[in-house]
């Protein structure tokens, strides 16, 4: 039953033979891997507004040279990070970059944010794509939460079912938001040349007296939020088909180029329009409204803007299992994220990352205002550390033009770090958990990387010096009665060793005294050791008696324990059964050393 809804659900398993053809070229590379990026649109410029709003309508102005200088940054990341994919084409993006040049612990807080940040993505796409559709539907904002998980669920089969197949499916409604909202703007300007826009604006370079540093700083790093994203195609290049280094790099360059257009012309027609943050309307919608009015073109762009905003998430189902199998692989987080699932994805990633963003949108109420700010501080801090990597690298191997990279570089560096700081100090009450959580991050890491080492020492052999041990074989049945599953277990157990004695754990005299009579009836051959148990625990007095025998028969046999136990002919009829041989077996597994094995036997009816 389960495997035929996993079938239908996921498909198919695929051939490892056709894990080629799972790579992506340009085109579907830059949907799925830019639609975090490109998202950011539909709210950036709202990120700003709302900063700026504090101070008054006509402290809107600032939002032109703020996006600006966002759009600076933008071009700065762009060419770092296309040199990054070009230095490190196996991806990884910061956490490779960091652990080459910078050691383990600043890649370690890398690729721990780079975690939490995917995390986050999903988390953040699927509450500001809910926002657009109850800004359209305001009947439905009471149900955010169940539509967000929803569309978690949804994105969480498509990737399952492989990286070719989601991006094919997904690639269409993230160009048709780039289509709209090109539209829009250009609808939209010309709206407003032709004197179609009636709001007034506010002046533009009028002194504001309550506008500070400090908020100028503030709406900057959270329009910042705008280039959440822009490392994804530099952590997921394995991704792309072969030349994979250029592909990507390519695919980098149209992204930067179409998310600097829309964020520059949404920031100049939200001003143009005189358009106010509204908690109740995004900032697309109320431009689309001053535009087309409600009516079709309207409802068109606040579908693909709900769309793209939920498909924003599928970045992070690309980026996140790759970057959690190269911390796998430097064992730093379990081993299961290196497994690649039956459509030839990494499934136990893309589970984890649907998990643990779905547990976000329930915690934080599906409120994207108060997600960002957490959201936008996890990917500034790779960014920083990316920056400064790559900063030694040049210093340190000085190849042709090293110069002009290093200058690139630092630029990159410096803005971020500032960026970071001025998040840190502007936001500090939505981004304390950060210095909570990261540093929590950083101690499983090294407590996993501790396992695996301690594993390793432990398990490892000399090749020329240890050699098997040749012991006997003491078996032991624990049996609760004369049944044919204890007659198949005896029957299995005389193949193994002459040495085989079955126990028995009596509550009562009575009890005691019939077994011990058909057991002498049966008569096949078997030792019966007859255990009492006064407190009604049938394991505390095997364990005592495995106790004894390891400790006469350590140096010169193994001790084996044969579970008998029947396997009911439907799934549901075991819970009508005690499950003894279960708990038995997790026991003995677990703090006893010796040999676990479970007998089956099937009933047929």
């Amino acid at each position: 039953m389960l495997s035929k809804v996993k079938r239908l659900l996921i498909g198919r398993p695929r051939k490892s033979t056709a894990l080629e053809e799972e790579k992506l070229n340009k085109l579907r590379a830059l949907a799925i891997l830019s639609s975090d990026a490109l998202s950011s649109v539909a709210y950036g410029t709202e990120q700003i507004l709302l900063v700026l709003i504090t101070a008054g309508f006509a402290a809107l102005w600032y939002s032109i040279p703020i996006s600006i200088a966002v759009l600076g940054l933008l071009v700065i990341l762009i060419l770092s990070y296309r040199q990054t994919i070009f230095s490190y084409p196996g991806g990884g993006g910061a956490y490779i970059v960091a652990q080459d040049n910078l050691g383990k612990a600043p890649s370690l807080i890398a690729g721990g944010s780079l975690l939490v940040d995917y995390i986050l993505t999903v988390a953040v796409s699927s509450s500001a794509g809910t926002d657009a559709i109850t800004s359209a539907f305001p009947s439905l904002h009471d149900h955010r939460i169940a539509i967000a998980l929803t569309m978690i669920i949804f994105l969480t089969i498509m990737n399952l079912r492989g990286v070719t197949e989601s991006a094919s499916v997904l690639a269409v409604p993230i160009y048709l938001f780039v289509v709209a909202i090109f539209v829009l703007i250009i609808s939209g300007i010309i709206h407003y040349v032709t004197g179609g826009a009636h709001a007034a604006a506010p002046q533009f370079g009028a002194t504001v007296s309550n506008v500070s540093l400090f908020l100028l700083l503030k709406a900057f790093s959270s329009g910042c939020s705008a280039l959440t994203g822009v490392e994804a195609v530099s952590n997921a290049i394995p991704n792309f088909r072969k030349p994979a280094a250029k592909n990507a790099a390519t695919t980098l360059m149209m992204m930067g180029l179409i998310l600097g257009c829309m964020f520059i012309g949404i920031s100049l027609l939200a001003y143009w329009y005189g358009i106010r943050p509204n908690p109740h309307e995004t900032v697309i919608s109320q431009i689309a409204n001053a535009t087309f009015g409600r009516g079709v073109m309207y409802y068109i762009i606040q579908g693909v803007t709900a769309l793209i905003l939920f498909l924003a998430a599928n970045t992070a189902y690309s980026a996140f299992p790759l970057l959690a199998f190269m911390l796998a692989k430097d064992k730093y987080m379990p081993h299961m994220f290196m497994v690649r699932g039956d459509r030839l994805g990494y499934s136990n990633g893309i589970l984890f990352l649907s998990i643990f963003s779905a547990l976000l949108v329930i915690v934080f109420g599906g409120n994207t205002g108060n997600l960002i700010p957490l959201y936008a501080v996890g990917v500034f801090i790779p960014f920083t550390l990316s920056q400064l990597g790559m900063m030694i690298r040049w210093i340190r191997l000085k190849p042709s033009g090293w110069v002009v990279k290093l200058a690139i570089n630092t630029i990159g560096m410096l803005t971020t770090l500032s960026i970071t700081l001025i998040f840190i100090f502007t936001k500090f009450s939505q981004v304390w958990v950060v210095f909570i959580f990261l540093p929590l991050v950083l101690y499983f890491f090294m407590k996993i990387s501790r396992h695996y080492e301690n594993t390793a020492e432990q398990l490892r052999i000399d090749i020329t010096k240890d050699k098997p041990m040749v012991k006997g074989n003491t078996i032991i049945i624990p049996v609760a009665g004369i049944t044919r599953v204890v007659m198949n277990t005896i029957s299995y157990a005389k193949t193994l060793s002459d040495n085989v004695v079955a126990v028995y754990v009596g509550m009562d005299d009575e009890a005691i005294r019939k077994m011990e009579q058909k057991w002498e009836e049966w008569d096949v051959g078997i030792r019966l050791v007859v255990l009492r148990s006064r407190y009604r625990s049938i394991i505390s007095p095997l364990r005592k008696f495995i106790d004894t025998v390891e400790w006469k028969k350590a140096d010169e046999d193994h001790i084996t324990v044969l579970i008998p136990q029947f396997i009911t002919k439907h799934w549901w009829e075991n819970i009508l059964h005690n499950q003894t041989s279960l708990l038995m077996r997790a026991y003995l597994i677990n703090y006893k050393d010796v040999i676990v094995t479970t007998v089956p036997f099937h009933l047929n009816k």
